[in-house]
């Protein structure tokens, strides 16, 4: 009898020790995916509220188990490895699976689930789509405290106190967690009756001697360069019509006075309809990303969390936006 329960409880205690290992693998992907998004290990200890030899200690025993370099690390600087990358990459979607484990009791009822959640997005696409899926969403969780602030500039996340950003192009703050959800071509349109005034133009040396739009940087006040293939780009010498507000430009092109180069998603519905023609589209540019980002890393609130999936799947299922779902 005392040798089988012996027994038993050598098998409990291995049982205890395989599972204190699992966790500790847990917690050292996390510090793993936490550094990963940082410019160094004491970045990514003051992050997670620990020492930087502790964060030390957890990447280099991943490296011993994984049985490869994650980082180069120097006195000066820590870069990543390629191996370092893709490992991020599979482990931040596993360590998203697992936690979103304990999530499904809550998300078949929203009730409980409380809390703000700051958003920030460019105005055109606040107005156009994510006023609608958040309309959708708190439906499911009515209460969810949706702090949405529109602005076509990067907004300071500490400041504003934001949670989750979209923004079209590059999300360079290596704290965020960004993740590339579709394209976003941009396109030069004009009304048709000033194209059959003035005739369309061949190639970009025409174009500019067109009567054009110039959008002015609001942060700089410099304006935006126009984008073309081939990495040509200009600056209109001589606009016609100059402004900083995107809707305001594209009300002017509608009305016939100057031509634009503008996101897909502001002029889509309008050259549907046949008010909007676009202008050499074969010299388009490549098109530009949305992306859409967090401003946590490490372990995320339920309630960040479950807008983040939902906007990432709303997102990458509209039409307007090619490659969604990326």
């Amino acid at each position: 009898m005392i040798l089988s329960r012996r027994m038993e409880y050598s098998g409990f205690e291995n049982s205890i020790n395989r599972n204190k290992a699992m966790l500790n693998r847990l917690e050292m992907v996390r510090v793993f995916l936490t550094v990963a998004d940082c410019a160094s290990f004491r970045e990514a200890a003051n992050q997670i509220g620990t020492s930087p030899q502790k964060v030390t200690r957890a990447v280099q025993e991943l490296e011993r188990l994984i049985g490869e370099p994650l980082f180069h690390r120097s006195t000066r600087q820590m870069k990543i490895t390629d191996f370092g990358a893709q490992l991020a990459l599979d482990a931040r979607l596993a360590v998203e699976r697992f936690d979103q484990l304990f999530d499904r009791a809550d998300q078949a009822s929203g009730e409980g689930i409380t809390g703000r959640v700051g958003l920030t997005a460019p105005q055109a696409i606040g107005k156009l789509y994510l006023a609608g899926y958040l309309a959708e969403f708190r439906k499911q969780y009515p209460k969810l405290i949706i702090d949405l602030c529109l602005d076509d500039e990067l907004t300071d996340a500490v400041v504003s106190r934001i949670d989750i950003g979209i923004r079209v192009g590059t999300v360079r703050d290596r704290r965020f967690i960004a993740r590339t959800v579709a394209s976003v071509p941009l396109v030069v349109v004009a009304a048709p009756a000033l194209i059959a005034s003035l005739g369309t133009p061949a190639n970009v040396a025409e174009l500019k001697e067109l009567p054009l739009s110039l959008l002015l940087d609001r942060r700089s006040g410099r304006g935006w360069p126009w984008m073309f293939a081939d990495d040509q780009s200009f600056i209109p010498e001589q606009p016609g019509f100059i402004c900083d507000d995107p809707e305001t430009e594209l009300e002017m092109v509608l009305q016939g006075a100057v031509i634009a180069q503008v996101p897909l998603y502001l002029a889509q519905a309008h050259l549907a309809r046949g008010a909007l023609v676009e202008v050499l589209p074969e010299w388009a540019p490549p098109a530009l990303d949305l992306v859409l980002y967090r401003t946590r890393s490490g372990a995320v609130p339920k309630r960040i969390r479950l807008v983040y999936d939902f906007l990432l799947e709303r997102f990458g299922d509209t039409n307007l936006f090619p490659g969604g779902g990326r």
